[in-house]
C-alpha cells in the first residue's frame, strides 16, 4: 500500500527496538464458514500486514535480528488454485515489493525455527487470537496447550509502533472516516416508522461497497440499544423508537477504518423523554472531546464524562448525591457500564489481540470495578494517537432489577424514579479523534450530533 521503503523502516525500526531473537509472524490462513471451501472473506492478521503488506493467505515471516535475515514463507500457487481463484505474484515478487529479500517454501519454517531452539536463541511471537494459530505455534515451537508465552518485548514494540499514526496512515483513516460518515448520514435520512432494522442495516452497507470498502466490524442497527452489541436486524422500527447504528468502514486494500456510532428518532422528532436523555449523553459527549489532547490520561476523562452523566441524571431525579462519590463508588456504570472509547487504525479496537492491558494501559493493571473495567484506554495521550469517543446513557432493564434487589448504590440511585424509564432504551453517539501537539482533530465528515442537527436532517 505504502513505499517500499516505509515496511523497510518499519521492520529496521522494530529490530532495533526489541535488539535480538526471532521474531516470528503468523499471517491468516483461509477460515471456512461451513464447509472447506466456502471461506468467510478473506483478511490478513493486521500486524502481518503492517510489516510486510501482504494482503494473501498462506504466508509467514521471521525477522531474525541476530543474523540480521527477514524471510518470507509460503508456496507457489498450484494450477488448481489459479483455475478455480485466479493467478497471484509469485513469492519472490510478493516480498521483494516490500524489500525482502528471501523466501522460502512453508515446510522450512519449523526447520528454521528447530535451528534457532538447539541455538538456544529466544523467538518472539504474539498473543494468538485464531485457534488456527494457536495449533502452529504447538507445532512449531513444540510446546503443550497452554503453555504459550507471547513475548511482551515484541508486543510492546509494535504497540509502540502501531499506536504513533504517521501522516499517511492518518490520510487513510481519515478517508475511511469519511465514507463511514456517509453510511451514517444514509441511515438519518432513511429511517422511518414500518421499516425493518434489516433494510437500514442493508441500505448502510451498500454505502460501504459503493466506495470499495468493507464494514470494520459487524453492524449493530437496532432499536434495542440498552443491549450493547445487538446484531439481531428482524426487528420492525415503531413511531416512539430510537434507532441505534454502530457501523464503520474498512478500506479493502489496506484495513483502516472508521468506527462511529449515531441514535436516531425513528419518527422526525425525539420524544421529551428521549430528547433529556440524549441531551445528557451529547454533554458527556462534549465534554469528553474538548478535554482531548496531548499529556491527559483517557482515564481523566472517562471520570469527567461519567461525572457529567451523572450531573444530568440528577436533574432528572434518576441520581442523587455527589457526582464525583457517585463515580467513584460506579454507581454511574448502572447507566453508562461501556467504557469511553479505543484506539483505532487497522483495527476498529486497534491491536486489542495484543492485550488492552498494553495497548491501552502502557503495562499498567485495569480496573476491576464493574463499567470501569471495560474502558479499553485510560493511558495518557500522545500525538499520533487514533481514537473514539463514545459515552453512552442506557437503561438495561436486566441490570435495574439486579441492582435494585441488592439496593446497590442507593445512596446514589433512586430506584423508584429508574421505574419509569427503564424501556427507553439506549443512547449512544461516537467520533474518531486523532490527537495532535496542539490538541486533537476530528476524522471524517461531521455527523449530526444534537437533537436539533438531527431532526433538522430528519
Amino acid at each position: 500500500m505504502f513505499q517500499k521503503q516505509t515496511y523497510i523502516d518499519r521492520r529496521r525500526q522494530l529490530k532495533e527496538t526489541v535488539g535480538s531473537g526471532v521474531l516470528l509472524f503468523l499471517g491468516n490462513q483461509e477460515a471456512p464458514c461451513n464447509f472447506a471451501d466456502n471461506a468467510y472473506r478473506y483478511r490478513q492478521d493486521s500486524t502481518f500486514m503492517y510489516y510486510f503488506d501482504q494482503p494473501y493467505a498462506g504466508l509467514n515471516a521471521i525477522i531474525d535480528i541476530d543474523n540480521d535475515r527477514e524471510i518470507i514463507f509460503g508456496d507457489e500457487l498450484t494450477i488448481d488454485y489459479i483455475v478455480w481463484m485466479g493467478n497471484q505474484p509469485t513469492i519472490h515478487e510478493k516480498a521483494a515489493a516490500v524489500g525482502v529479500k528471501e523466501t522460502l517454501p512453508t515446510k522450512s519454517l519449523k526447520e528454521y525455527l528447530d535451528k534457532v531452539r538447539a541455538e538456544g536463541r529466544t523467538i518472539h511471537y504474539l498473543p494468538p487470537y485464531r485457534n488456527q494459530h494457536r495449533l502452529m505455534l504447538l507445532d512449531l515451537l513444540d510446546i503443550k496447550p497452554g503453555a504459550e508465552t507471547p513475548s511482551v518485548p515484541f508486543i510492546k514494540a509494535v504497540v509502540d509502533m502501531r499506536n504513533h499514526k504517521t501522516p499517511e496512515e492518518i490520510e487513510l483513516i481519515d478517508h475511511a472516516c469519511d465514507v463511514t460518515a456517509d453510511m451514517h448520514l444514509e441511515a438519518m435520512r432513511i429511517v422511518r416508522p414500518g421499516m425493518k432494522e434489516y433494510e437500514v442495516l442493508a441500505a448502510v452497507e451498500a454505502i460501504a461497497m459503493a466506495n470499495d470498502c468493507y464494514t470494520s466490524f459487524p453492524t449493530i442497527a437496532t432499536t434495542h440499544g440498552q443491549t450493547l452489541h445487538n446484531f439481531i436486524h428482524s426487528h420492525t422500527i415503531n413511531e416512539g423508537d430510537m434507532f441505534l447504528l454502530d457501523a464503520g468502514a474498512e478500506l479493502d486494500n489496506c484495513y483502516y477504518c472508521g468506527d462511529m456510532s449515531s441514535t436516531i428518532p425513528a419518527g422526525k422528532k425525539f420524544t421529551t423523554r428521549q430528547k433529556e436523555i440524549y441531551d445528557i449523553q451529547v454533554a458527556a459527549h462534549q465534554a469528553s472531546v474538548d478535554a482531548l489532547r496531548p499529556g491527559i490520561r483517557f482515564e481523566e476523562i472517562y471520570d469527567l464524562s461519567a461525572r457529567t452523566t451523572v450531573e444530568g441524571l440528577k436533574a432528572l431525579g434518576l441520581m442523587k448525591g455527589d457526582p464525583y462519590e457517585a463515580v467513584a463508588a460506579g454507581a454511574h456504570a448502572l447507566f453508562y457500564p461501556t467504557g469511553l472509547g479505543h484506539m483505532m487504525g487497522m483495527d476498529d479496537h486497534d491491536m486489542e489481540n495484543l492485550g488492552e492491558v498494553w495497548v491501552g494501559y502502557a503495562g499498567k493493571p485495569k480496573s476491576t470495578q464493574f463499567g470501569r473495567k471495560s474502558l479499553r484506554l485510560a493511558r495518557e495521550l500522545e500525538p499520533g494517537f487514533v481514537l473514539t469517543i463514545e459515552p453512552g446513557v442506557y437503561f438495561i432493564p436486566e441490570l435495574i432489577d439486579l441492582w435494585k434487589s441488592q439496593n446497590l448504590h442507593a445512596d446514589f440511585i433512586n430506584y423508584d424514579k429508574v421505574e419509569a424509564w427503564r424501556d427507553l432504551g439506549g443512547v449512544r453517539n461516537e467520533e474518531n479523534y486523532l490527537i495532535t501537539p496542539e490538541g486533537k482533530r476530528r476524522l471524517g465528515k461531521r455527523i449530526p450530533l444534537t437533537t436539533d442537527e438531527v431532526e433538522a436532517l430528519r
